[in-house]
């Protein structure tokens, strides 16, 4: 017998790189009832309003061009976010969603043996780029569902390459004022990479909190990331940005896919970034919904963690009949979506999007219904 003839099946097929296989796919949220015509999607944090009229019009506007490659370093949108923001639009770099920012800092600083530290319930994509490389995830533990700076510190080895916080923190809603997260930063070694992901940073209004844009001026070490899938209405665009210093910038754009926002993408963002009354009416629905639903909810004897962004995080008793599970299948079957957190460490708990008036309506009538309340 040949050592050919000895291969098992699965020697004979390509095997993928050690780790690979341990990576849990990310899954979004549920869009789709079986049955239901009219479903309430609150499961993935998606702008009540949708987008501005102005963005569909700019989207609209390119269908004669959609043969046409964008443009590949996306100059009209940096120079609009530069202007918005009041940056410097050589350090600004544009994305295929923020999800890929996250992905090319993890794949231009950490490999094998290093280490990317992140908070114990934030965004699963953390973990997912590291193992992706080889590195490993490590999770600092949590106060009171809010990232711990002292814990993060504490969790710094010499084998930490990068360091993220979401902040507003997903699916959590809790956030660190500017103070906390200049803290961490100072506790950093400087060749540690600091990421501030703040894709919910539109919606907040607290005067301590601080987007990390000051904190990029004045460090090589931190990156700030955001969205267009949230406030912007965008998510089916796949747009996002990063705002870095001049020695991170240039190792992204060397890294990045050539063409990688879409050209209807940046019209519409552009697009949304001018139409300053339709993101100020967003940011006023949610202000006004936000805390509705939040009272609505805790009358109803539901534990929830106070939210910053556009999403509330409901606790549910323990009881198999009144569980999240349960209160999952009990509004899915009335057609309402809502996002199950057990990917999170939070099994107990439920993610609710903010939605129209007349949606979070439907929650609360649905959960009242539930729980027996009415």
């Amino acid at each position: 017998m040949t050592s050919t003839e000895t291969l098992t099946a699965e020697s004979t097929q390509p095997v993928a790189r050690p780790g690979v296989l341990d990576i849990a796919p990310y899954v979004g949220g549920e869009s789709k009832v079986p049955g239901v015509n009219r479903v309430i999607r609150l499961a993935s944090n998606e702008g009540a309003l949708g987008p501005s009229p102005k963005a569909i019009e700019a989207y609209r506007a390119l269908a004669g061009e959609i043969h046409r490659y964008p443009d590949g370093g996306s100059a009209a949108l940096r120079a609009t976010l530069a202007g918005r923001f009041g940056l410097e639009a050589e350090r600004i770099v544009c994305s295929g969603g923020s999800d890929e920012l996250i992905t090319l800092l993890v794949r231009a600083y950490a490999g094998p043996g290093d280490e990317v530290l992140y908070s114990q319930h934030g965004f699963l994509m953390y973990p997912i780029a590291a193992k992706g490389v080889g590195a490993t995830p490590v999770a600092a533990p949590e106060t009171e569902l809010t990232t711990d700076v002292d814990a993060m510190l504490a969790a710094v080895t010499e084998r930490t390459k990068l360091v993220f916080i979401a902040n507003p923190n997903n699916p959590t809603g809790t956030y660190l004022p500017a103070a906390e997260v200049a803290r961490l930063h100072a506790g950093l070694p400087a060749h540690v990479v600091l990421v501030i992901d703040a894709a919910y940073a539109e919606y907040v209004a607290k005067h301590d909190y601080e987007p990390g844009i000051e904190l990029v001026r004045r460090s090589t070490n931190t990156v700030m990331i955001r969205t267009f899938s949230k406030i912007y209405g965008l998510g089916g665009m796949r747009v996002g940005w990063a705002y870095c210093p001049a020695n991170i910038a240039d190792v992204l754009n060397r890294i990045r896919n050539p063409f990688n926002v879409n050209a209807a993408g940046q019209a519409a963002a552009v697009a949304s970034l001018e139409d300053l009354d339709f993101a100020e009416r967003s940011r006023a629905h949610n202000d006004k919904w936000l805390p509705w639903t939040s009272e609505a909810l805790s009358a109803l004897g539901l534990k929830l963690t106070p939210s910053v962004g556009n999403f509330v995080l409901a606790h549910f008793p323990d009881a198999p009949e009144r569980n999240a599970d349960a209160a999952w299948d009990y509004m899915k079957s009335r057609g309402i979506l809502t996002r199950k957190m057990g990917g999170y460490g939070l099994p107990g708990a439920l993610r609710i999007t903010i939605g129209t008036g007349e949606e979070m309506k439907a929650v609360v009538e649905a959960l009242s219904q539930f729980l027996g309340k009415s």
